[in-house]
């Protein structure tokens, strides 16, 4: 697993949001957490939750969000549609 203090200058997209908090939309889920760390099959999100609901976009909160019971989850590439920070 990469671990990045610091995005190197050649890379770009899910790099430059390590240590931020990130929201996943996946195949069938969509997952938010602290992005962590990235390798060339997955990523790691630290204090990860699950949105059941989102109610509107505009809202500052998920409508329906729990956190998941472990301190670390992983998500696969190939699972995650697209990606962005948006609450």
């Amino acid at each position: 697993m990469q671990m990045l203090v610091e995005v190197p200058k050649n890379k770009a997209g899910m790099y430059t949001l390590i240590g931020k908090v990130v929201t996943f939309f996946c195949c069938r889920y969509i997952y938010t957490g602290k992005l962590v760390g990235i390798n060339d099959v997955d990523i790691q999100l630290e204090d990860p939750s699950i949105v059941y609901e989102t109610g509107k976009f505009s809202d500052p909160n998920w409508k329906d969000t729990q956190k998941l019971p472990n301190k670390t989850l992983f998500l696969k590439h190939a699972a995650i549609e697209s990606f962005g920070i948006m609450k």
